[in-house]
């Protein structure tokens, strides 16, 4: 009876574990029992695959910002240096190399000019002044005749012949530029050995600094170092016209002589003995009632040179203040990679 009894009971187990089999509930909770295990195991592992590719990603795209913004860096720093060259070598061209700028005064009436002449063995034989460019006929040339010119005779040692004394002949000039006023001169001078024959003359701004001059000799030699000379020669009739120009400086003004000549032979009609003596024709006069003034002028202005250069500068700054930040940010996110990547290897151990 009893070994009955305990088989019919274990039969009766194994019918019961069977219902439970089949019955509908016991697969429904099979399936969300796995479901439940599928669920809260996939986020994880899915996390674990997917984390270190976009860590790769990232330190990929902030390598390459941060080149960029070397970049720039670089860029903008070459940028700033060459603006600030420009800049200063603009500045000292302008400065070294000052504009002019031309202005023309007209005038009723010139200060009478200063024309020195170095006549060496020629003689003055007149001196006049004539108007409305009216010269009358010549009376009797080669011969003296009077004349109502100032002169007065400078004898000093030459500028750069010191051992050489030279005699000049200073004529007051025309001044009445309106009237026309010009000075008529006459010359002779007997043959000489010399190949050519020539009178020198140099013009300086006002004959009154000769008669106001205490030493004229010295005020000779500081015309020939500051005027030019020129020379007309024996034969024809040089015709001059005289401008002037001045020129202002920074701190110091140049008065300058420019003349135009016109030369015309002289057609000598004299009897053939008196041929022997060379005949010199000079007539002065002023060109146009116009002073020619050069002003120099410097366009380079300090201020603003000064303004571009503070702006380089601070440009420069914030440059070099962005490539400091930029290295700390790059030397952070190195040693977070190098945390992050030690991290990461002491889980997987």
């Amino acid at each position: 009876m009893l070994g009955k009894d305990r088989t019919y009971r274990e039969f009766n187990d194994d019918d019961d574990h069977n219902e439970e089999m089949q019955s509908p509930d016991f697969f429904r909770d099979v399936l969300e029992d796995g479901e439940e295990r599928i669920e809260s195991v996939s986020p994880e592992d899915e996390a674990q695959d997917i984390t270190p590719s976009k860590r790769v990603s990232k330190a990929c795209l902030k390598n390459v910002f941060t080149v960029v913004l070397i970049f720039i860096y670089l860029l903008l720093t070459t940028v700033a240096a060459f603006l600030a060259y420009q800049t200063i070598s603009d500045f000292l061209d302008k400065l070294n190399h000052p504009v002019m700028s031309v202005t023309y005064k007209e005038v009723d009436a010139f200060s009478p000019p200063g024309i020195a002449l170095y006549p060496g063995n020629a003689r003055l034989l007149s001196c006049r002044h004539h108007y409305h460019d009216h010269i009358p006929p010549l009376v009797d040339p080669g011969k003296p005749q009077e004349g109502d010119c100032v002169i007065k005779e400078v004898t000093y040692y030459g500028l750069f012949t010191n051992r050489t004394k030279k005699k000049a002949l200073v004529v007051q000039g025309p001044s009445d530029v309106r009237n026309k006023e010009l000075i008529f001169m006459q010359f002779s001078q007997n043959e000489t050995e010399e190949d050519f024959s020539a009178i020198t003359y140099m013009l300086f701004a006002k004959f009154s600094d000769l008669d106001i001059s205490l030493n004229k000799s010295k005020f000779m030699r500081d015309c020939e170092r500051n005027y030019s000379t020129w020379t007309f020669s024996g034969g024809f009739r040089t015709w001059v016209k005289m401008s002037l120009v001045m020129t202002s400086g920074k701190s110091d003004q140049s008065v300058e002589f420019r003349q135009e000549s016109a030369v015309v032979k002289f057609n000598d009609k004299r009897p053939e003995p008196e041929r022997s003596n060379q005949l010199f024709f000079a007539v002065f006069e002023w060109r146009d009632p116009f002073i020619q003034e050069i002003q120099l002028i410097v366009t380079a202005n300090p201020w603003s040179s000064a303004a571009i250069l503070c702006g380089v500068f601070m440009a420069l700054f914030k440059a070099a203040n962005f490539a400091k930040l930029t290295v700390q940010w790059i030397i952070r996110m190195r040693k977070r990679h190098l945390r992050n990547k030690a991290r990461q290897q002491g889980i997987i151990n």
